[in-house]
């Protein structure tokens, strides 16, 4: 179900053509990118915390990088709780491994991650825990419908441009 809405999400700009569904898993940043056979750095995750009034708000951050709660708390006004999988699927309706910013049940917050800035493309789930889109920055705003690109994360400033030069 949660993949069919995603690509009913897409087809309002007739890309649900574009999702790609995998015979192998892409639950997780490692094995998406090994399916998809990009750097992890390259793998859109998308995090589910507790925004205020127990409405969820996604983070859409680069596969390398980590939420820095400090970080967090100064841009949003209160402390990084992740969701228990049961509310993610309850707030999204995608299940974990497949939680993405498209095709939601409720009407969330997303925002972006700085940390993605750095590709040209990437690679976030759609729905399921073996489906992807590759997007552009520009086209991950648009079809994220994302509130605004924030600085919300750590350890993946160097790393992933190290990476992606090798």
């Amino acid at each position: 179900m949660s993949l069919e809405n995603v690509k009913a999400h897409f087809k309002k700009w007739n890309r649900e053509k574009d999702v790609m569904e995998f015979d192998t898993s892409s639950a997780t940043v490692e094995q998406a990118a090994e399916t998809i056979g990009v750097i992890p750095a390259r793998i859109a995750k998308t995090l589910s915390f507790r925004g205020e009034d127990e409405k969820a708000i996604l983070i859409v951050a680069a596969g390398d990088a980590k939420i820095d709660n400090k970080k967090f708390r100064q841009t949003f006004g209160f402390k990084a709780r992740m969701l228990t999988p049961d509310e993610v699927l309850e707030q999204t309706g995608h299940a974990i491994g497949g939680v993405c910013p498209f095709g939601l049940v409720n009407d969330l917050d997303v925002y972006l991650d700085v940390s993605l800035k750095r590709f040209e493309t990437v690679f976030p789930a759609c729905g399921s825990t073996n489906s992807a889109i590759e997007l552009t920055m520009e086209e991950l705003v648009q079809y994220s419908y994302a509130k605004e690109w924030v600085d919300v994360c750590k350890d993946w400033e160097e790393d992933g441009l190290e990476e992606a030069a090798v």
